[in-house]
């Protein structure tokens, strides 16, 4: 049985038309926020160009941190819904690689995520901390998952750690996006494969 909405829950909106009213505003926030980022952001600017006022903004996300949390999660989602799910045998290097090519359309987004990142490093800033640290534990251990499985099946060098190969291909991938986003000559997939090409199993021979 599940327990009752909380009075927070209840003040945000929880009933059918809170619910729907929030999903609205969120539907029109990530509109936004894939063309612009979130540079020289404030909630009062974000609720002008959403076409809401202030105080709506305040009651369904309580501060800006909660909104671009909420906003980088929905688009995540939705990207995750739309896109085919990877092969089982594909090495986990290019799955972020392919991951960043879809993500170089929404270059928005990207930057968003990198604000969130370097905003979960300062203090008193619970929201962003908490998405932050459990969105690298969450991949962490999805990808060595998937590392432990690739190199039972021989797709994968058996001498690596699955934990340490799953940082560094996070690392690798989060690190090229922010060079992509200030320089766009750098060939972030590129990147990607080549880790891929380092982590596999060299053919039989070799």
């Amino acid at each position: 049985m599940s327990a009752p909405p909380s009075e927070s829950s209840r003040e945000r909106g929880s009933y059918p038309k809170g619910v729907a009213r929030r999903q609205e505003i969120l539907d029109r926030a990530i509109e936004v926020f894939a063309k612009r980022g979130a540079q020289r952001t404030s909630l009062r600017a974000i609720a002008q160009e959403v076409g809401v006022t202030h105080a709506a903004l305040t009651h369904y996300f309580g501060s800006l941190e909660e909104l671009l949390v909420a906003v980088y999660r929905e688009s995540e989602l939705r990207l995750d819904d739309s896109a085919p799910a990877a092969p089982p045998d594909e090495n986990p290097a290019e799955s972020m690689r392919v991951s960043a090519e879809k993500n170089r359309e929404i270059p928005g987004m990207v930057q968003l995520y990198s604000t969130l990142v370097a905003t979960a490093l300062e203090e008193g800033h619970s929201a962003a901390q908490e998405f932050a640290t459990a969105r690298f534990a969450r991949l962490r251990a999805e990808l060595a998952q998937r590392v432990r499985h690739l190199q039972s099946v021989g797709g994968l060098r058996e001498d690596l750690d699955p934990e340490l190969v799953a940082a560094l291909i996070i690392a690798a991938s989060d690190g090229l996006q922010t060079q992509w986003l200030l320089d766009p000559t750098v060939d972030l997939e590129a990147g990607l494969g080549m880790l891929g090409v380092l982590i596999a199993k060299p053919p039989t021979g070799h």
